[in-house]
């Protein structure tokens, strides 16, 4: 991955036409994508968003999309327009050849053959956040980070609407940034959580408050090593000038480092400072934009927490299920043992991304009765905590929320958390998640 490359310049007076394609007052640039050949690779949620805004724009969209399935069938029918173009279950040169720039969805990587022809084509190429960023008149605040980016996302866009402002609370977190932006106008705000992933392929994106929350192990089945996945995570703050703000962790020594490479005003934030860190955060980007922390107390008071982050299910004999489906990291799945006070029959496993799960083992002794494990990751989480814990395997999520409630006492607590991503067996942590409440709901 070249984290080293050079991007031009937006040139929004790109063309001089006249706009009649399509009416969205607030929307900057409008007649920078009118006209182009573009091409988008993977046909997913963002996918889906960036093709239907960029062919109202007046642009020539087509896309690629290598998977071939019922999931990816029905983003397909939500196309705006018969005039994109699409292609399933592969990808083909005459997609990609002739194109003024290709958009790249965050899950293809670098070794896509699609991406290499682009490549290869020197055709520029852009990331979703990107596209969105170049219209978006709103005041944009991203937030990055190894685990807690959807809550601290989320309480920021509390915040903001608790003080009379209106917010977008869009990215991984479910609405696409190119899915909101048309109904942005200057003075609005945008909460947006970037994965490391979205940040390859930005060229001139460019927040107001950039927020790195930590760095931990995470996506080493994408990057060579840490320091790779790092240079990812920093570039939210590449374009980033002396009247922006960059927000760090001070209690991370390799984020700490980072305000020497900042051209923006760092600000720190400590776990000291709030109840957890999370809240730390979402205070020092409240104290930016002089939001009184009453507000933000408030917000905290009221707050149940995100869908799929340690949420309670369902309690069965005082036995308590609990979905943590949104931990694909062993950091995240420390944090979710760190605020359980209970037993647990723990539930992990899914698609390896290349992490140490013998990390665990400290914070799992002494409070995990058993390890359930599933998915393709299974044996190496094994051979893991061989050992250190008790573990089975199941075949199926179904098999192994039976057999954890087997082995569950009243006041014990069956928890997914699985550590890893979802893609063997899902299509997504939120689809797994689901799963997870359907079937705990069907328990008798």
């Amino acid at each position: 991955m070249d984290h080293g490359r050079t991007f031009g310049a937006i040139d929004p007076g790109h063309s001089k036409d006249k706009i009649n394609f399509l009416i969205l007052p607030g929307v900057k640039n409008s007649e920078y994508f009118k006209g182009k050949n573009i091409t988008i690779i993977g046909l997913a949620r963002s996918g889906l968003s960036c093709a239907n805004l960029l062919h109202g724009l007046g642009a020539r969209v087509t896309l690629s999309e290598s998977q071939d399935t019922p999931q990816i069938h029905s983003f397909a029918a939500k196309l705006v327009s018969e005039e994109i173009k699409y292609e399933l279950g592969k990808h083909t040169p005459e997609f990609i050849a002739g194109r003024d720039l290709v958009v790249v969805s965050p899950g293809v990587p670098d070794s896509s053959e699609a991406v290499r022809w682009a490549q290869e084509r020197k055709i520029p190429l852009y990331s979703e956040i990107e596209v969105a960023a170049i219209l978006c008149p709103a005041t944009i605040i991203a937030v990055t980070g190894s685990c807690g980016k959807t809550t601290v996302t989320t309480l920021i866009g509390r915040i903001l609407q608790a003080a009379g402002k209106k917010t977008f609370v869009c990215g991984n977190i479910g609405n696409p940034f190119s899915g909101e932006v048309s109904r942005m106008a200057a003075g609005d705000f945008v909460s947006l959580e970037v994965s490391s992933f979205q940040l390859e392929r930005i060229r001139t994106f460019k927040p107001k408050i950039a927020l790195i929350l930590n760095f931990t192990q995470n996506h080493l089945d994408r990057y060579n090593d840490m320091r790779e996945y790092q240079l990812a995570k920093q570039r939210i703050f590449m374009n980033q000038e002396r009247d922006d703000f960059l927000v760090l962790n001070a209690d991370d020594p390799v984020l700490k480092k980072l305000a020497a490479e900042a051209k923006a005003k760092t600000v720190f934030f400590s776990r000291q400072d709030a109840a957890n860190p999370n809240q730390a955060a979402v205070l020092a980007v409240a104290g930016i934009l002089g939001i009184e922390k009453k507000t933000c107390a408030d917000v905290f008071t009221h707050f149940r927490g995100v869908e799929h982050r340690l949420e309670l299910v369902r309690k069965i004999n005082g036995v308590s299920f609990i979905n943590d489906s949104k931990a694909t990291t062993v950091d995240s799945a420390i944090w979710a043992l760190e605020n359980i006070h209970s037993p647990v029959i723990l539930i992990a496993g899914g698609k390896d991304k290349g992490l140490d799960y013998s990390l665990i083992l400290p914070f799992a002794k002494g409070k995990v009765k058993e390890v359930i494990l599933i998915g393709e990751a299974k044996d190496k989480i094994r051979r893991a905590l061989q050992g250190g814990l008790p573990f089975e395997e199941a075949a199926t999520l179904q098999e192994a929320v039976e057999r954890a409630r087997a082995k569950a006492f009243p006041g014990d607590c069956v928890l997914l958390s699985p550590m890893c991503s979802s893609f063997d067996m899902f299509t997504s942590y939120e689809e797994r998640g689901r799963v997870f409440k359907e079937i705990v709901g069907r328990l008798p």
